[in-house]
């Protein structure tokens, strides 16, 4: 690994500064930042619109699960194959430790080369992907190990194939078997989000996001297509959307926001790995004082509350 530059440096020492002035806390409290967890109606504190995050979220520079397994866990151990068809490489997943802790680690892969892009199918993932994932983290159930998933996609593949093979019956048993957990699962959108694709690895019971990723029903294309035949106006649906990681906590669908760098994660991966590191971190410490059952039923109960959020704000 190269030595990072006196730039770089300084930007993870403002990073670091943000994080902990969000948290109410000083660099000398001896105890790790917390994520940044801004009031539901505190005012946006930069200009970036919804479509430019939608761009920085999409952006190719962003670090993947690849990136973000080798910063932040060690003895990662890949596990592949859904023990029935093949191996989709589009879905990263295998045991680790993160402090010395067992873990175990699933994610979107959309590759870092153009080679790496289609071999995994640009991060949408097929049946056997998705069922790759439920085998690894019925490991992580029958072992007691934590699951920490990072979630980067467009949504699960719509080919004829995918469909042939039962897309929608893996997505439906991830979802599935992700709510009856009773290990703390912390999930983190790292870059897009789309559809069932992501929730299918987003059941858990922290769900964080990074500052410029997006989590949506549809793309903005899709939306703006289906709702006014024209997809050129991606750009206002991506506003009507609500799918910025400021919308989304405010409407209770997420736990917590996890600052960038300035021009985004791309710009500075190590200061950004620092404070995923942190905020990973400071969820586990939480989760892991709850018994199995309480788990279970936090899980449940996060999820049961979100639409019942978002109608006592007034928004739907």
């Amino acid at each position: 690994m190269t030595e990072p530059t006196t730039d770089k440096l300084a930007n993870t020492e403002a990073l670091a500064e943000r994080v902990t002035a969000a948290a109410g806390m000083t660099a000398t409290d001896g105890a790790p930042a917390e994520v940044a967890r801004p009031a539901a109606d505190a005012a946006p504190t930069d200009v970036l619109t919804a479509a430019q995050r939608v761009a920085l979220a999409r952006q190719p520079g962003r670090p993947g699960v690849a990136e973000f397994i080798k910063a932040l866990f060690g003895d990662f151990f890949e596990q592949r194959g859904d023990r029935s068809q093949t191996d989709d490489p589009s879905i990263m997943g295998g045991i680790a430790r993160f402090h010395g802790r067992p873990v175990t680690v699933i994610g979107n892969r959309k590759g870092a080369t153009i080679e790496e892009r289609i071999a995994c199918n640009f991060g949408m993932a097929s049946p056997e992907g998705y069922r790759k994932a439920q085998r690894i983290m019925r490991a992580a159930e029958k072992f007691g190990r934590p699951i920490i998933t990072f979630v980067d996609t467009s949504g699960a593949y719509p080919g004829l194939e995918a469909e042939e093979h039962g897309q929608g019956e893996a997505i439906a048993r991830s979802i599935e078997l992700m709510s009856s957990l009773t290990v703390p699962v912390v999930s983190v959108i790292t870059g897009e989000g789309g559809s069932g694709g992501a929730l299918a690895l987003a059941v858990g019971n922290r769900v964080l996001m990074l500052e410029n990723a997006v989590y949506s029903v549809l793309s903005p294309e899709g939306f703006a297509s289906i709702l006014w035949k024209d997809a050129s106006r991606a750009d206002e649906a991506c506003e009507v959307m609500k799918l910025t990681a400021d919308d989304l906590l405010e409407l209770g669908v997420i736990d917590g926001i996890i600052p960038e760098p300035a021009g985004g994660a791309h710009e500075n991966s190590q200061a950004l790995f620092q404070v995923v590191d942190t905020a990973i971190s400071r969820e586990l410490a939480e989760l892991e004082k709850m018994s199995r059952p309480a788990l279970l039923e936090d899980r449940y109960r996060k999820f049961r509350a979100m639409g019942a959020t978002a109608v006592r704000r007034g928004r739907v």
